[in-house]
């Protein structure tokens, strides 16, 4: 409020400065013979000077309510310590003046330890491989009565030629099987498995245990006329 009313005071003093230099003008001008009409301008002048008041201070700011008091819990009940119970006077403390000789040390003898258990037997060595494989008996022989037996087909046409035979041979030493190969014509071959088939003899192949079993042979069978 002090501020506003220098600012009031300062403003009428302003007021009244200019309305006596307006009435000091005014003054000179009927002195040295103005119209009216500027006396009467200069007086509407000076009546509608506005003074702006100042703007009201602004409202005072209530202070914040004072926090609500907290409630402290009250401190946990302390038990009190336990008595202690202090001896008035110690007990007497008896010293022996003759001290015992020590007692013998006694050694103990730990039983011997019992005798590691025999070793195993060795294992039997492994039996002997018996294996074989088929091998002919007398092949000569019933080679050369498998070539007597020429084709009679064969010897009309004059075939001769040679006979590539593999033959199964069962565990009786007899053929079982037999597979013709070769460029000889067919009639050869024919008769070279249907000989090896009724003539071959042959000692039939042993498994490891040396029992009969099949095995299987090759041969060749020419045949050639005389």
């Amino acid at each position: 409020m002090a501020y506003a009313d220098q600012e009031m005071s300062g403003n009428r003093i302003i007021a009244v400065i200019i309305v006596a230099l307006i009435h000091i003008g005014l003054g000179y001008m009927l002195v040295t013979g103005l119209a009216y009409s500027a006396f009467k301008e200069a007086v509407e002048r000076v009546t509608t000077v506005d003074i702006d008041d100042p703007p009201p201070p602004p409202p005072e700011e209530e202070p914040p309510p004072p926090p609500p008091e907290q409630e402290v819990a009250p401190p946990p009940p302390v038990a009190p310590p336990p008595p202690i119970n202090v001896a008035p006077n110690p007990p007497p403390v008896r010293v022996q003046p003759n001290i015992p000789p020590p007692a013998p040390i006694s050694r103990v003898v730990p039983p011997p330890a019992p005798a590691a258990p025999p070793a195993p037997p060795p294992a039997p060595p492994p039996a002997p491989n018996l294996s074989r494989d088929a091998s002919p008996d007398n092949q000569r022989r019933w080679a050369s009565r498998i070539q007597e037996a020429y084709p009679s087909r064969a010897i009309r046409r004059e075939i001769e030629g040679q006979v590539r035979v593999s033959v199964t041979i069962n565990s009786e030493g007899r053929v079982s099987g037999c597979t013709p190969s070769g460029s000889a014509d067919d009639i050869l071959k024919e008769a070279a498995c249907d000989g090896m088939r009724r003539y071959a003899r042959f000692n039939p192949a042993l498994d490891r245990s040396g029992n009969p079993t099949s095995g299987s042979f090759s041969t060749t069978i020419v045949y050639r006329l005389n």
